[in-house]
């Protein structure tokens, strides 16, 4: 039987030309488009075309039209083809990676500013979510440059902390329609758990600073949240849900993000390094996290 998939358009605006554009791809690909619809959302606009393919497999199907799309991308617009077991999942589950992903700042970049290692820890950071570092090594390395910092440090730095455009609206709504939403960072669990309370997510984790003596001590505790855990942590959280991997979305912008993003149905590469954005399934080249909501076929209002 003919599969089942959708092609989700998104940008600041959907010009006439560009939805032309990717309907000529969809057409040449063999595949019929059955419904179409245009969303507007705070930010972004939103085209879904609702497509059949010839092709018997799905998975196949999903692949050859990225295919198509990547070797003629539509101009001025993104564009993602969601599998139909995501899609039309009636459970969702949507993990995320918290720096530049869930939240705009690098945590360890705002502790660093207060020992004066900031370009430093920034230098390593970039290097390592573009994947020319091991992540474990970088992590220890930067952390290093903490040693001594006052435990008082969180307080201010936690305060500093700002979420990414949409980000409240993309776990409210997902929410609200009874998915699960959950959060994995290389990050700091004494950051995220008050963020992971606030928004309400079902799992989190994160790496736990080594505090003594009212001081960090430029260590963690316990092993280190690297991208294998990242991974795990998707595949144990959905199961604990009940929710197969079939459902399942991951979001992140660095390397340490890649191994839960294959291990996804759709793993969505959002404002990334390249390296990331080569790899995922789809992109958000948008400040606005919530267009993941469109992606995985979830109510946004």
């Amino acid at each position: 039987m003919p599969s089942t998939l959708t092609a989700v358009s998104y940008g600041r605006s959907l010009p006439t030309d560009s939805l032309d554009q990717l309907r000529r791809l969809i057409a040449a690909n063999g595949s019929h488009i059955e419904q179409e619809s245009l969303e507007k959302h705070p930010g972004f606009d939103v085209a879904v075309f609702s497509l059949r393919s010839p092709l018997d497999a799905a998975d196949q199907a999903v692949r050859e039209l990225r295919t198509a799309i990547a070797a003629a991308p539509v101009t001025g617009v993104d564009t993602a083809v969601v599998p139909e077991s995501l899609r039309g999942a009636g459970r969702k589950f949507i993990i995320m990676d918290v720096d530049s992903t869930l939240i705009r700042q690098e945590v360890i970049e705002l502790l660093a500013s207060h020992a004066g290692t900031e370009a430093e820890v920034a230098k390593v950071t970039a290097a390592a979510m573009r994947g020319e570092l091991d992540f474990a090594q970088s992590l220890h390395h930067r952390l290093a440059t903490l040693a001594g910092l006052p435990e008082s440090v969180l307080a201010d730095v936690g305060a500093k902390i700002q979420l990414s455009v949409g980000a409240e609206r993309l776990v409210a709504a997902a929410k609200a329609a009874g998915h699960t939403v959950a959060a994995v960072s290389g990050g700091f669990s004494q950051i995220l758990a008050p963020l992971a309370a606030h928004l309400g997510l079902d799992f989190y984790l994160a790496n736990e600073l080594e505090i003594i003596d009212g001081r960090l001590t430029g260590k963690v505790s316990g092993p280190v949240v690297d991208r294998a855990a990242k991974a795990v942590s998707l595949r144990a959280w959905s199961a604990e849900a009940g929710i197969g991997l079939d459902a399942s979305m991951a979001i992140g912008d660095g390397a340490n993000d890649l191994d839960m993003m294959a291990a996804a149905a759709l793993g969505v590469a959002f404002n990334a390094k390249p390296a990331v954005r080569a790899a995922a399934d789809a992109q958000i080249n948008l400040p606005n996290l919530d267009v993941a909501l469109a992606l995985a076929g979830i109510p946004c209002e």
